[in-house]
């Protein structure tokens, strides 16, 4: 077993510096995302590894990752591994793309001068891919 050294912190520590509860660290535990070692009495103890773990999972929750894709992405010899994280860039791509249209009207109605936005037939045009689908 690890000493207490290289595993200075416990459960709460490591919720409270993340600003998790700490079901959900014990949660990703259950789900095979964390695996922190024991000390001698069966308390979690995590290092510097289980930290950087963490922030992983977080940065990949925060990107829109479902937690079955974070396990693909944390295991390197899951299959199908590739094909997961390429459908997630697909999906990152995909998103970006309407964020950059969600952009592009707001800007337009902060300086557009029609009363009804949505009678603005520049601004309309950018639900016209939307409205396709009626």
């Amino acid at each position: 077993m690890k000493s207490s050294a290289e595993h200075p912190w416990s459960v709460g520590e490591v919720a409270e510096r993340f600003d998790l509860p700490t079901n959900v660290l014990r949660h990703w535990e259950s789900v095979r995302l964390l695996d922190p070692p024991r000390d001698s009495a069966g308390r979690r103890r995590y290092g510097e590894d289980e930290v950087v773990r963490i922030a992983v999972i977080q940065r990949s929750k925060a990107a829109g990752m479902t937690l079955e894709q974070i396990a693909v992405l944390l295991d390197d010899s899951a299959r199908g591994r590739h094909e997961v994280l390429q459908q997630h860039l697909d999906d990152i791509d995909r998103r970006m793309e309407e964020m950059r249209r969600s952009r592009e009207m707001t800007e337009h109605a902060m300086n557009c001068r029609a009363h009804d936005i949505a009678t603005c037939p520049r601004f309309r045009a950018g639900v016209d891919d939307v409205l396709a689908r009626f």
